[in-house]
């Protein structure tokens, strides 16, 4: 791990030096109907493409979308986990991919398009967009999991048991606003999550039969 001043870390996806950008997520919650056009679907390839940068990266890699009874949506990768680092502190600080903006995408809308045809923006629209979201985070120095509510986090990175797997795993419920534009639909995901060759995905639908 790199012990060194998190200011002078090199950039490429987000700001280390930003750990929670509140200004950021406030503006996101403004505009929840921008940000997730077509409700939580949306937020779930918002999810998964980060999986699939790492299955491109590593020359495929494997994922699981589970859409849970409670309205909740997990997405679990086999990837090497989000990059973590120990600080000149000695404390350790994980990539502030949730609660700070992709530099990559957020201000440039035109960069990429996910699968359903809306601009990517990045992980922190799901953690801003979300009632709660739990991030746990495997990596083969070591694994942690933290809890965000509506894009603050609420828990420092508690750390886990390591079982020698690495990934991550994110699960997340969309806020009522969005969930009341209707769930995801399986099928539909299941076809826009074809669109990365690299990333296998498999959809569990644990919501049982619509009454």
């Amino acid at each position: 791990m790199d012990e060194t001043a998190a200011s002078s870390w090199t950039n490429t996806t987000h700001d280390w030096a930003s750990h929670v950008d509140l200004d950021h997520l406030a503006r996101i919650r403004r505009e929840p109907h921008a940000f997730a056009p077509g409700g939580p679907a949306h937020l779930v390839l918002e999810v998964v493409a980060y999986a699939a940068d790492e299955a491109s990266h590593r020359g495929g890699g494997r994922c699981l979308v589970t859409l849970h009874r409670d309205g909740s949506v997990s997405v679990a990768d086999d990837g090497r986990g989000t990059d973590t680092r120990v600080d000149a502190h000695g404390r350790t600080v994980k990539k502030p991919v949730m609660a700070s903006k992709d530099l990559r995408f957020f201000d440039f809308p035109d960069a990429e398009r996910l699968p359903d045809g809306h601009p990517r923006r990045g992980m922190s629209v799901v953690a801003a967009l979300s009632e709660w979201l739990v991030h746990t985070n495997r990596r083969h120095d070591g694994a942690w999991t933290q809890r965000y509510e509506h894009g603050v986090p609420v828990s420092d990175l508690i750390p886990l048991d390591a079982d020698g797997a690495t990934g991550t795993l994110v699960r997340f419920l969309p806020l009522d606003s969005l969930r009341t534009q209707g769930p995801p639909a399986a099928d539909a995901l299941t076809r826009w999550c074809a669109h990365w060759p690299d990333l296998t995905v498999r959809l569990d639908d644990e919501r049982g039969p619509t009454p």
